[in-house]
């Protein structure tokens, strides 16, 4: 029982190729380039995402009113955003807009 198969463009196969596939780099340096790019990409992935997770903790702080974790968690976060503006993972105007807001609620809380 042969199924008929999906109809592909061209388009379709090249965006497939780019987004997840492998690039056939065929110049050393290019190929050197796009092992430094996983690299960091792993590495942005990780930093945002532990940003993320100290940001949730200090939630969890302020929803359950424990200024002193609080507190920790908002200089904790604070050094993250600062550090991952620096790296360029995320904005600087974003880091400063997050420190902020998550300011406003530490203050808040008193």
């Amino acid at each position: 029982m042969n199924q008929p198969q999906p109809q592909v463009d061209k388009l379709s196969l090249l965006m497939v190729h780019y987004r997840g596939g492998e690039i056939m780099a065929n110049i050393k340096s290019a190929k050197k380039r796009i092992k430094v790019i996983k690299r960091k990409t792993l590495e942005n992935k990780a930093r945002k995402s532990a940003l993320k997770t100290a940001e949730k903790k200090f939630f969890d702080a302020v929803a359950e009113n424990n200024k002193e974790l609080a507190q920790e968690c908002f200089v904790t976060v604070q050094k993250m955003a600062l550090r991952a503006a620096d790296k360029n993972v995320i904005h600087k105007n974003a880091a400063a807009r997050k420190i902020s807001s998550l300011s406003r609620r530490l203050n808040a809380m008193a």
